[in-house]
């Protein structure tokens, strides 16, 4: 607690700093790879991965979020949680392995018993390394945690191009989908050099696990909300429409997913050790918050604005008929840079049943706009899904901070400062598209509108509405904590 604005900072720019590297490093791996296979390879691994992804959620049964929330958490409890989490890892390999023949014969593709076997034993070494890498965010170790997660992700993505430049299909992606949780596990195990007592029983762990499994249960909701298009599409449109689907989906939330996960490890951990101090809560939440937002909200008009040059840059001219699903994707990537710190925020003050409560009532809502949009294929799967996410996002985000240090009004504030900056600078983006020639290259076009935007929004943001005061004190903050520590060293 005594120097936890350093600690935050740091481990906050080390997230940044390697979660970009990660973000270039997954874009180039998307890049190889989608000129390396087709379609139908995504495709058929995103059959099975769409269902095994709900397993992925129960993969810890969120206790390695309970022992990051605690105030404290004794040895013995870390051991007991361990074992705990090495057993639901290895009773979920066993059961996906048992399910196999089931989504084979779900999806009529017999190739997806061995695929669904294969990819289910990412389980069983997730959880043999949850509570070592807990250990580190407990820490605050996040400097360290950056660099394993990208090493990681580093040798698995080059095991996954090896194999595709082999000829081994889809396949390659299975590889980078396994290599990397085992990679991480050694890592995290190396790094801690933590090595677990037997587990005991009565010693106080009730309460985490009721924090842990009700986490749970709301991310099997939202998952079951945010997910359930990608099965409907492979049983009813098949491997070619939901690879395509499924490219358009992860180019849209690469960007999203690396920001939030660089800032959410480090924003739940801080959060979490002041969540008795209400005034300093409200105030790192909202800082963090207007940063995660000044970021994502551009990205949702860049995929929005220029969709055809980023997909024809990113995946080759193959993919296509991905640039409508992508364009209409594009305000999910809004919803979700909203959306996913609220949920810190909730979190972190141990109010999970208010996070489970809404995703039961957006479950439905979300999986019925599937169903409206699934006898129009991807492109109408797209719409209605984004459709839906900006309906609820209002309602959705007020029932979230109702009664916390944050209100709605707070929300709203954030929102609109890069939302108003991004359409200003949406205006001279698309005139750069309309008055250079198609002719010219893809990436040239993508560039050259990329700097235009980028330069009208920042200029807007920072000159404009004032906030460059807010941002270089950031900076200085940062400088005086790197000082101290240097000191201290």
């Amino acid at each position: 607690m005594k120097d936890l604005k350093q600690k935050t900072l740091r481990g906050g720019v080390a997230r940044v700093t390697t979660q970009g590297a990660s973000l270039v490093l997954r874009l180039v791996t998307l890049m190889v790879l989608a000129r390396l296979l087709t379609p139908k390879d995504f495709g058929l691994v995103g059959m099975v991965t769409a269902f095994t992804g709900l397993f992925f959620i129960l993969r810890d049964f969120g206790l390695s979020a309970a022992a990051i929330q605690r105030h404290s958490i004794t040895e013995e409890e870390s051991s007991t949680l361990f074992w705990i989490n090495l057993a639901a890892g290895a009773a979920l390999t066993l059961t996906v392995a048992a399910a196999s023949p089931f989504v084979a014969r779900f999806y009529r593709e017999p190739r997806l018993v061995s695929l669904t076997i294969v990819l289910g034993t990412a389980f069983f070494f997730n959880g043999a390394g949850v509570q070592h890498s807990a250990m580190l965010e407990r820490q605050m170790r996040f400097t360290t945690l950056s660099v394993l997660d990208f090493l990681s992700l580093l040798v698995s993505t080059i095991v996954g191009i090896g194999m595709a430049l082999a000829g081994l299909q889809y396949w390659a992606l299975v590889a980078t989908t396994i290599f990397y949780p085992f990679l991480y596990t050694i890592c995290v195990w190396t790094a801690t050099r933590w090595v677990p007592g037997r587990p005991r029983r009565k010693i106080g762990i009730r309460s985490m696990l009721h924090f842990g499994s009700t986490l749970t249960v709301s991310g099997v909701l939202v998952y079951l909300g945010n997910n359930l298009d990608k099965v409907l599409l492979g049983r009813f449109w098949g491997e070619q429409a939901l690879g395509i689907y499924g490219r358009a989906y992860q180019l849209i939330n690469i960007p999203p997913d690396s920001l939030n996960s660089a800032a959410g490890g480090v924003a739940f951990a801080a959060l979490s050790r002041i969540q008795d101090d209400p005034q300093r809560l409200r105030d790192y939440f909202l800082k963090g918050f207007a940063l995660i937002l000044s970021l994502t909200i551009p990205i949702t008009f860049v995929c929005g604005l220029f969709a055809k040059d980023l997909i024809l840059v990113c995946l080759g001219s193959k993919w296509e008929t991905a640039v409508p699903v992508f364009r209409y994707l594009a305000p999910t990537a809004l919803t979700l840079g909203i959306l996913m710190p609220l949920g810190w925020l909730i979190n972190a003050i141990g109010n999970v049943k208010r996070g489970l409560h809404v995703a039961i009532a957006n479950t439905p809502v979300m999986v019925a706009s599937y169903f409206i949009g699934l006898p129009y294929g991807p492109t109408g799967v797209a719409i209605a899904f984004s459709a839906m996410r900006l309906i609820t996002l209002v309602p959705r985000a007020y029932w979230l901070v109702y009664g916390t240090v944050v209100s709605l009004r707070d929300v709203l504030s954030a929102i609109g400062r890069p939302l108003l900056c991004c359409i200003v600078a949406s205006l001279p983006g698309i005139g750069v598209q309309f008055l250079y020639s198609p002719t010219l290259p893809h990436i040239v076009r993508l560039s050259i509108a990329l700097i235009v935007f980028g330069a009208v929004y920042l200029w807007m943001l920072l000159i404009v509405l004032g906030e460059k005061k807010f941002y270089f004190s950031l900076i200085r903050e940062l400088v005086g904590s790197r000082t101290t520590s240097a000191q201290v060293a």
